[in-house]
């Protein structure tokens, strides 16, 4: 089992895509183990987006990250981060396949609706980067 983090961003909260977005992943089996709402400051998006912040489209980025609240979610389930990476689909929201999150929902590289870990080791490091540990349970 493992857990992995999900964002859904502000695409999603403004265009009201969250409820899809989650009942997605709770058909696919996977189990809610955090959840909560959250204004972004721009130290947690300077720390999140940590790779990306010399690019010349970091503060838009940051300005849209910041344009609404977004929904932090731990789930876990088998091959969560893999599993979950299939169903968001590809970064780019143009290039997603229909049936992903993205392709069905999505619109280009950044109105994209989540953000999903890529890897075990950034799914732990992100989770305690959005969740402190007694906000995360096992049922």
């Amino acid at each position: 089992m493992e857990k992995t983090l999900i964002l859904i961003k502000p695409d999603a909260v403004s265009k009201g895509h969250c409820g899809e977005t989650i009942r997605r992943f709770e058909a696919a089996g996977f189990k809610i183990r955090g959840c909560k709402m959250a204004r972004l400051s721009e130290e947690l998006l300077r720390e999140h987006y940590a790779h990306l912040l010399e690019l010349p489209f970091f503060p838009e980025i940051e300005s849209f990250m910041q344009s609404t609240p977004v929904i932090a979610l731990a789930l876990e389930g088998e091959n969560a981060i893999v599993r979950i990476r299939e169903m968001v689909g590809p970064t780019d929201s143009t290039k997603a396949p229909e049936g992903t999150i993205r392709g069905d929902l999505g619109e280009n590289v950044m109105k994209n609706i989540v953000h999903a870990s890529d890897s075990t080791e950034a799914a732990t490091i992100e989770l305690k980067r959005f969740f402190n540990s007694d906000q995360l349970f096992d049922y």
